[in-house]
């Protein structure tokens, strides 16, 4: 497996992986385990957009990870901060054969919307896991 760069967005962070759909998100599941997220919900777009639409669209999940001590130190500070949660961690094959995207929301741009400074803090350490989560693959 080769080291890729972590690449960035205005909402988020990604790398692609030298790994196959099914395993890339075995790896990502068990990284975000190891940085204390669980997976709370798994949306598979293929099998949504396949049965809702009829169309047919490459593999890609949607694995929402809470890390529960973090979530409910950002619900003490703004209860309806559950409007935001659970954070996003995105897995899909890439353009190139044998390869796949890992992508996580970069929570400092999610929860700079509520406007409530004293999120920075825990925002920053969610990104701070987030992106060893990215950079374990």
């Amino acid at each position: 497996m080769s080291a890729q760069q972590l690449q960035r967005s205005k909402y988020g962070f990604s790398k692609t992986v030298d790994l196959p759909y099914v395993e890339a998100v075995e790896r990502a599941r068990g990284a975000l385990k190891s940085e204390g997220f669980g997976v709370l919900c798994e949306i598979d777009l293929k099998e949504k957009l396949k049965e809702k639409l009829g169309i047919d669209f490459r593999n890609y999940v949607i694995l929402g990870a809470c890390n529960p001590p973090l979530a409910y130190q950002t619900l003490q500070q703004e209860i309806d901060i559950g409007l935001l949660l659970p954070c996003n961690v995105v897995v899909y094959e890439a353009d190139q054969a044998g390869k796949s995207v890992v992508a996580a929301i970069n929570a400092k741009t999610m929860l700079s919307v509520v406007g409530n400074t004293a999120l920075e803090e825990v925002a920053t350490q969610v990104n701070e896991k987030l992106e060893r989560v990215i950079a374990q693959l």
